[in-house]
């Protein structure tokens, strides 16, 4: 069983390749609707996560959602986790451990794989150059191979992961300002004169935060419950969609 969360999609792609090879259950998290928490394992299946890094932390919807779980195996299953992000990650698979002892898991291997950037709600961050995007691709797709080999031979105390430089800071205090003030839907606008009302970033948006679709105006809902992945600004045919003043003149990605 392989469980994947993807706002940009460099997750969803990784989660289906890795599901593929393995020929395992693939289930989006998102779609897991509350009170349907509860996982049957069969005896010697595997359970793995492929989720992208928030803040150099597990994405608050992912710890949300496992809070609610429960795991239900004859024996403890090897559960691994596939990082995506666009550098480092920081101490996230530490805490990603710690949230699955609350399922009464045990984190077996960790692995980050370097994909294209997204994040671009701080300032001198942007996506990547188009060179250095197919680059990362391509030697996402080897290491993920790689991986793969691991998990297929379920190996134990494997931590492949890209952590940078201080990641005790990265994950820290720099996660926690990120989580507390970054991450919300208030810095979200339209730009009216380019909107055509398409409805694709309500479409797109994993948690539902957009009030929107074909032929309306999207608002954000300020709910709480927006996770500022940006796929709502990425999936942007007409780049109508800003954050602030942070995102003016910068690029847009996604997984094709």
């Amino acid at each position: 069983m392989i469980l994947y969360f993807s706002g940009t999609g460099n997750s969803r792609w990784a989660a289906h390749r890795l599901a593929e090879s393995l020929e395992e259950q693939l289930i989006c998290i998102p779609d897991v609707k509350d009170g349907d928490g509860r996982f049957a394992l069969s005896e010697g299946e595997r359970l793995g996560f492929v989720i992208p890094v928030h803040g150099w932390r597990p994405p608050l919807l992912v710890r949300r959602f496992l809070s609610r779980c429960q795991f239900a195996a004859p024996t403890p299953p090897y559960t691994y986790v596939v990082f995506t992000a666009g550098d480092n990650i920081g101490q996230a698979a530490g805490l990603l451990d710690k949230d699955l002892q609350g399922c009464g898991l045990k984190l077996d291997a960790a692995f980050s794989l370097i994909m294209p950037e997204s994040y671009v709600g701080l300032p001198l961050m942007d996506v990547d150059t188009k060179e250095r995007e197919s680059q990362k691709k391509q030697q996402a797709a080897k290491d993920l191979e790689a991986f793969t080999d691991d998990i297929r031979h379920c190996r134990r105390g494997i931590s492949k992961v890209t952590k940078g430089p201080l990641p005790w800071l990265l994950s820290g205090p720099v996660g926690g300002f990120f989580t507390r003030f970054l991450v919300s839907d208030k810095p979200f606008r339209v730009v009216s004169d380019r909107c055509v009302q398409c409805g694709v970033c309500a479409a797109v948006c994993p948690v539902h935060d957009i009030d929107g679709g074909k032929g309306k105006m999207p608002v954000w809902r300020h709910n709480g419950e927006c996770l500022s992945c940006f796929s709502c600004y990425h999936h942007c045919p007409h780049h109508a969609i800003e954050y602030g003043c942070r995102t003016r003149n910068k690029g847009q990605y996604y997984y094709r």
